[in-house]
């Protein structure tokens, strides 16, 4: 079996794959302060609720943006799977071109995103990642990592909002409000979040697609992906283990390779 982690500055996502299906997958928070022993309690227990042997697990492969979590993983595995990860970065990247400027500026996350979007769908893309902030990545109808833009997550700028707006009361962001202009502060609030959200998204791909020909599909993924893709009119698919689905492939490529 495969053991797969996304590390993100928020949470992070572990997947389980047994040949080319996922079995089980995970996201939990990233705790930069804990050490392999504690995190083999945890995924122990992730891997016993989830009916996974961990003796079974052969390999890993692991993303990440977190680089304090990189020696804590690799003290995991090697300490609990008995292997060393494997990791992506943009010489990993299962063979698509790195058009940055500097492709070791590239987070791993993005390059994973973008291999397996294009592989599921062999075109132009723009892929919008959820996260702790929002990437916007651009993908050549050749396979090619065009490059993109970031922008500071929706609950990055809520949480700026409510610390430095005293009298605004925090509100959920699970659900969009049923109306634009809002009838209270909450409402208000939330419609100011998700449907001022879903116009930076609108804006970013308009002018994203106007430097790419042909026109991209867009696609989106991360935590909040489900939420925008109902308010947002330009994302015409949700991916919610595309991450995942990245690393499997990453990991196929790089070790097939002569």
């Amino acid at each position: 079996m495969l053991f797969v982690i996304d590390v993100g500055n928020t949470n992070t996502v572990l997947g389980i794959y047994d040949g080319d299906q996922l079995v089980e997958n995970w996201r939990i928070r990233t705790e930069r302060n804990t050490t392999e022993d504690e995190l083999n309690v945890l995924i122990r227990g992730l891997f016993s609720g989830g009916g996974v042997e961990m003796g079974r697990i052969e390999r890993t492969i692991i993303s990440s943006v977190v680089p304090p979590m990189m020696t804590l993983l690799d003290s995991f595995c090697r300490k609990y799977l008995g292997h060393a990860p494997q990791w992506v970065d943009a010489r990993t990247s299962g063979r698509m071109p790195i058009l940055y400027s500097n492709p070791a500026e590239v987070g791993a996350d993005r390059i994973v995103n973008a291999v397996a979007a294009y592989e599921r769908y062999r075109t132009g893309l723009i892929v919008i990642d959820f996260g702790t902030a929002t990437t916007f990545d651009a993908v050549s109808v050749r396979g090619e990592y065009l490059g993109g833009a970031i922008s500071p997550g929706i609950r990055i700028s809520a949480e700026a909002l409510f610390q430095n707006a005293s009298k605004l009361p925090r509100v959920d962001l699970l659900q969009s409000p049923d109306r634009v202009i809002g009838k209270d502060t909450a409402g208000s609030i939330k419609s100011g979040i998700i449907y001022g959200y879903a116009g930076l998204v609108e804006g970013m791909v308009r002018r994203m697609s106007a430097e790419m020909d042909p026109p991209p599909k867009v696609i989106a993924t991360g935590g909040l992906a489900p939420l925008m893709g109902r308010v947002c009119e330009v994302i015409e698919s949700v991916e919610g283990d595309l991450t995942l689905e990245g690393l499997r492939l990453i990991y196929e490529k790089i070790t097939t390779q002569p």
